[in-house]
């Protein structure tokens, strides 16, 4: 690959990354307008840097499903190289769009030598498996529209469905499919956590121990109508609409549109300290050796 192309390459990816930084501080500042600061004192925003922290760390398994996807088309690359890679570019989700987080990481993929191929396949399957993850959790939310449904065998059948899927993945296609689907789950469920935690501070006698598996789901199933969306940034708006939908009712919608808000800063704020985070991460790799395969 000749040098001049690399170079562009590298501009184009970091420059969507610097361009969804941008758009992410716009979004926080939004965020800051709509919640009254006097509501929470230093022990919540204790707690929400926490959470901030806790999804921006998540984004790591999302990287490490990238990374095994990556094997599974024939691609070895440094794990530490994967996770800044998919650091850099993940800002740029929050560009209007909803692609452009894709489009640099395949830039900085491709300047660093990988197979454009590859790189896209990868791409439409880490999409495929993450959107028929996120369709899962739907079984947590089946008892908001069946409530005859006992919220346990939901959560059993969630479990088992999971389990299956995994061992589908492992035995049809390899064992980096299932890891990656597996990375998946773990990353899901921690986000839906992460709302909840949000919701705690707004309504804390919605969240028990009994609410918890239909809330994650209800979250996540909004989540992937978000990443459904063409043209949405970051899913914003449609994830909002359908949380609304889904939990109407079950919680007080003042509290569910505040929660909806302080939810949305604290994923924005993790999304960009994993940014800040990957910019000083050290990887070795510098250039990719083809092995010919894809």
């Amino acid at each position: 690959m000749r040098f001049s192309l690399k170079r562009w390459l590298h501009i184009i990816g970091g420059s969507l990354g610097l361009l969804g930084v941008v758009f992410v501080f716009m979004r926080l500042n939004t965020y800051m307008e709509q919640i009254d600061l006097t509501r929470f004192d230093t022990t919540a925003w204790s707690l929400i840097g926490l959470l901030a922290l806790v999804y921006g760390a998540a984004n790591v398994l999302l990287a490490q499903a990238w990374w095994h996807l990556l094997a599974f088309f024939n691609v070895e690359v440094e794990r530490k190289w994967a996770v800044k890679t998919y650091g850099l570019s993940q800002l740029a989700k929050y560009v209007p769009g909803n692609i452009f987080h894709l489009a640099g990481r395949q830039a900085l993929g491709m300047a660093a030598g990988l197979p454009a191929g590859a790189l896209a396949k990868s791409t439409l399957w880490e999409l495929g498996l993450i959107a028929a993850a996120g369709a899962l959790f739907g079984v947590l939310a089946t008892p908001l529209v069946w409530p005859t449904l006992p919220v346990p065998v939901s959560a059993e059948a969630f479990g088992l469905i999971t389990v299956m899927g995994i061992i589908a993945l492992r035995w049809l296609l390899s064992p980096a499919a299932s890891a990656t689907f597996i990375w998946q789950i773990f990353f899901l469920t921690i986000s839906g956590t992460v709302f909840m935690g949000a919701l705690f501070l707004v309504a804390p006698a919605v969240v028990n121990f009994s609410t918890f598996s239909v809330l994650c789901g209800s979250y996540v199933i909004a989540w992937l109508a978000g990443l459904v969306t063409p043209g949405a940034p970051a899913g914003v708006g449609v994830r909002e609409l359908v949380l609304l939908f889904l939990l109407k009712g079950a919680v007080v919608e003042a509290d569910l549109l505040l929660a909806i808000v302080l939810g949305r800063m604290v994923t924005v704020a993790g999304d960009f300290f994993y940014f800040l985070t990957a910019t000083f991460i050290k990887s070795t790799q510098n250039e990719y050796e083809s092995s010919g395969r894809e």
